[in-house]
């Protein structure tokens, strides 16, 4: 069977086409067909009408994301009532662990990204994990650190991220890996991504399946959920006699 390959954490100046454009050309030659930016730039109608004309002149798919970074559960509810409805993909990013776990408990949270290196703010544990299961999120695991870090912080980050990945897999959280790059120089094919894996322990099959198979089902529900029949899990507007 073949894959599709998805690289849902790509930084970006978008205001910025050409220096995008480059980011775009480079994902898709390196084989991904799906891509989602996290920017702090906001863009408006037509300028996102352009993003996504590059992205499908390179047979690239463009699929919309929203970070959010609360500092407390009232502001994490806040904004998922807000944007939710407006992103196909919505990532939290955990700094506290209040908001840990109440984004981890929230069915309207895709993402789960703990990207401080600081190991104390690292919030994924088996009651984080426990939360999870039980809902929607996967664990995002950015493999920018593991490119530039040297040394004694390289080692304390693997010993995290074992820890964390070996917690999401024994509760049955899917993994997402994700580049977090916005330079062409740090970008890497989906199977390179999966090879920096194995720093995790993980097996090829899992590994493969955090660039692939996650990831895009991730994209494939929400975009059945935003579209026109969608009532709730499981149930349909039926027009015509068809679902």
């Amino acid at each position: 069977m073949t894959r599709c390959f998805a690289d849902l954490h790509l930084r970006a100046n978008l205001k910025d086409q050409k220096a995008t454009q480059r980011v775009i050309i480079r994902a898709a030659s390196l084989g991904y067909t799906q891509i989602a930016f996290a920017s702090t730039s906001r863009l408006n109608e037509e300028e996102y009408a352009k993003l996504k004309a590059m992205c499908r002149d390179s047979s690239v798919d463009l699929v919309s994301r929203a970070d959010f970074y609360p500092r407390s559960e009232m502001e994490l509810t806040h904004f998922l009532r807000r944007f939710r409805r407006q992103f196909e993909v919505i990532c939290i990013l955990c700094d506290n662990k209040e908001v840990a776990r109440q984004a981890a408990k929230d069915r309207r949270v895709d993402l789960l990204n703990f990207s401080s290196l600081d190991y104390r703010k690292r919030f994924f544990d088996r009651a984080e994990a426990e939360l999870a299961s039980g809902c929607l999120a996967a664990l995002e695991v950015d493999v920018k650190p593991l490119l530039i870090l040297e040394g004694p912080p390289r080692v304390r980050l693997l010993m995290s991220l074992r820890r964390e990945v070996g917690v999401a897999r024994e509760f049955g959280v899917p993994l997402i890996l994700s580049s977090g790059v916005g330079e062409e120089r740090f970008m890497r094919s989906p199977k390179d991504l999966a090879s920096l894996a194995y720093l995790l322990d993980l097996d090829e099959a899992f590994a493969l399946d955090a660039v692939s198979t996650n990831p895009t089902a991730i994209v494939t529900r929400n975009r059945k959920k935003l579209g026109s029949r969608f009532v709730a899990p499981g149930i349909s507007v039926i027009k015509e006699g068809k679902a």
